[in-house]
């Protein structure tokens, strides 16, 4: 395990949470958006940042949820992956991108088959560039679904995931629990905007049927919890039959056995979003999955440093393991 010292003026968890989101300068990087449409018609917008060849490695960031691809941590990480020389590329999932997208569904902690997509088109598109992902909360969800579901069948090469909700109902439990309600609390207000914006754009513009896919939701006025959501909202338009079907269909501790791409996890165990044993024990991880699970760190929070002069150690450690897998990998190619 890397070694990581939380800041002594953020060693709750909560503080190590709420610290980058409200007090972290956006990162100006000047990055390139490409819109790409996937097989059903609609689109996913990406966020390109750093040159790259064949010989380049590039890595997928996946933000987690009422995110974006200008969260703060994925901003912090595409900067750290540059200046180790790599190209980064930041998916926003189906209308997260400032734009709603053109169909009702949306996206949520199974949406494994968008993620297939975008590594598809990428591997295609340059076949010998090294590929890897590294995925945030629930982009951290759907990266490990997929790695499960795919098993050896994938371009990936290496991949890293961050405060995952292993069980999606626990998590949906957790959020409901003391001061952990202020979070629910503004996912809700995101989710009922990002609702309500597609909706008006959709009566003004949009396919009919969808629209009316949207509208046979009803108000979301009463909805008052994420348990509430995902089974007014997130179930129905995305094939579930409720909001427990989806739960336990989606939840990553499921595929973890399946998993062949190393992999790195890293929670922490004061998280204000997870119950600690809801992540999987060690001994039950395949060889190919190695666990960080650290006593303090919050929600995809993990500073250490001082006041003056904070530091981010995902965005050390990540690139870095990152690239102690990639160089073992060419040197296993290299001798074969």
């Amino acid at each position: 395990m890397s070694s990581f010292s939380a800041s002594r003026w953020l060693s709750a968890g909560h503080l190590q949470t709420l610290y980058s989101p409200l007090f972290r300068s956006a990162l100006p990087l000047a990055r390139e958006r490409e819109r790409m449409t996937l097989r059903d018609g609609d689109f996913i917008d990406l966020d390109w940042y750093g040159s790259g060849d064949d010989d380049t490695p590039c890595v997928i960031l996946l933000h987690g949820l009422t995110g974006s691809s200008s969260s703060r941590y994925i901003l912090g990480q595409q900067q750290a992956l540059a200046m180790q020389g790599w190209q980064s590329v930041a998916v926003n999932w189906r209308g997260c991108s400032g734009e709603p997208n053109r169909l009702a569904r949306g996206y949520h902690s199974g949406v494994s088959d968008d993620l297939a997509e975008v590594v598809g088109m990428l591997s295609m598109r340059r076949p010998a560039q090294p590929l890897a992902v590294i995925g945030y909360s629930l982009g951290g969800n759907v990266l490990l679904k997929y790695l499960g579901e795919q098993g050896s069948d994938t371009p990936l090469q290496a991949a890293a995931a961050v405060s995952v909700p292993f069980r999606l109902d626990h998590s949906a439990e957790r959020i409901c629990q003391g001061m952990s309600k202020i979070y629910q609390a503004r996912f809700l207000r995101d989710l009922r905007h990002y609702m309500t914006d597609k909706r008006q754009r959709f009566a003004i513009n949009g396919d009919p049927d969808e629209y009316a896919r949207l509208l046979a939701l009803g108000s979301l006025k009463g909805v008052s919890s994420l348990w509430e959501f995902d089974e007014r909202v997130t179930a129905p338009l995305h094939g579930f039959s409720s909001a427990a079907d989806y739960y336990q269909r989606c939840s990553s501790l499921h595929f973890l056995s399946s998993i062949t791409v190393p992999t790195l996890i890293i929670q922490a165990q004061d998280d204000p979003f997870l119950y600690p044993d809801s992540a999987p024990h060690p001994a039950s991880l395949p060889a190919s999955v190695a666990l960080e699970f650290h006593r303090q760190g919050g929600h995809v929070g993990f500073i250490e440093g001082s006041p003056w002069s904070p530091g981010y150690y995902l965005e050390r450690r990540l690139p870095a393991w990152l690239m102690a897998i990639l160089a073992s990998s060419e040197h296993r190619a290299s001798c074969a």
